[in-house]
């Protein structure tokens, strides 16, 4: 075999421990954590916190962003019902023209959520920022993630690894049309999840003073 076939085989084989490895971690990720996911909010148990998980409200075409709207939908139905005490906003602020965590709030404040019970969290910059900071800058580890489905295993998985007691609602599911590319993601982001915690040990990229919410 010359060198040209090494290196095909080598290829190949590269190929397929990552694809195996991305399949492993998603069924870790999945049968670890499928027990926390709701998609109602009368069966949810009651928690103490909501943390909203960033998204712009924007799609790139300029449409209205589904995952945004039904998120801030279900944390405020979740206030409005006694099922958590306080929302906690969470997303990307990187510059003065790009806030997640603003336009949640605002989009609370017009569905009627009182303004002393919602904090920002400017630094949600991912998924893991936006966990560890709830427990390490907020002091909540009792919590309910809102996000979609196919988000939530990852999000709980990461909040098992820091000791984080969590659930994660969302009532209805974005049409499978619209989230396939989304979702083709995710299968992706949770092998890199696994790496992230396991492997890497990575850490926010922003933690700072400690704001404790009061509850």
């Amino acid at each position: 075999m010359g060198l040209f076939g090494w290196f095909l085989k080598a290829t190949a084989t590269v190929a397929i421990a990552g694809l195996v490895f991305v399949l492993v971690s998603n069924l870790w990720i999945y049968m670890s954590t499928r027990d926390a996911v709701y998609d109602s909010i009368e069966e949810a148990p009651q928690t103490d916190i909501a943390l909203v998980l960033g998204t712009s409200p924007k799609l790139m075409t300029g449409e209205p962003n589904p995952f945004f709207h039904e998120r801030i939908k279900i944390a405020a139905k979740l206030l409005k019902m006694g099922k958590v005490k306080h929302i906690i906003v969470s997303g990307d602020n990187q510059t003065k023209y790009y806030n997640e965590p603003i336009k949640m709030y605002n989009a609370l404040l017009e569905l009627g959520v009182p303004k002393d019970k919602i904090d920002l969290d400017y630094a949600g910059l991912r998924t893991l920022d936006s966990i560890v900071r709830c427990k390490e800058i907020f002091g909540q580890d009792n919590i309910t993630i809102i996000t979609q489905p196919f988000h939530s295993y990852r999000a709980l998985f990461i909040s098992d690894y820091y000791d984080i007691k969590a659930i994660s609602l969302s009532e209805t599911n974005i049409p499978s049309d619209f989230s396939y590319k989304v979702k083709a993601r995710e299968y992706l982001a949770r092998a890199l999840a696994v790496l992230d915690l396991y492997l890497f040990h990575r850490e926010p990229k922003y933690l700072g003073k400690k704001e404790t919410i009061s509850i």
